[in-house]
């Protein structure tokens, strides 16, 4: 790989880095439709090893969260299948999701 692109490389990973300013308060949605994340209703998405992640759907943006236990561990409830979600992970959103 030429120094020229290896420079190029690290310009783009650099500059995708200062796009979520540090400190960012991300229990608040601000975009079209904005409100206070804790009053959206979460769904669970399997993974494909089998573990819980909290997924919500408000029809522009989504949330994705590992679902652990208080001490850190990962839930793996076996609520469905892998790569499956359950749940009302898209209610309460005025916007409709065009898939």
């Amino acid at each position: 790989m030429t120094v020229l692109k290896s420079f190029a490389i690290l310009g783009l990973i650099g500059s995708a880095a200062a796009c979520t300013p540090v400190g960012a308060d991300k229990s608040f949605d601000r975009g079209i439709n904005a409100h206070d994340v804790s009053t959206m209703v979460a769904g669970i998405w399997v993974d494909p090893d089998g573990c819980d992640h909290w997924i919500i759907d408000d029809g522009v943006e989504g949330y994705l969260s590992e679902r652990l236990t208080p001490d850190g561990l990962p839930v793996c409830s076996g609520v469905a299948q892998p790569d499956v979600a359950v749940g009302p992970f898209k209610s309460g959103s005025p916007i409709p999701d065009p898939l």
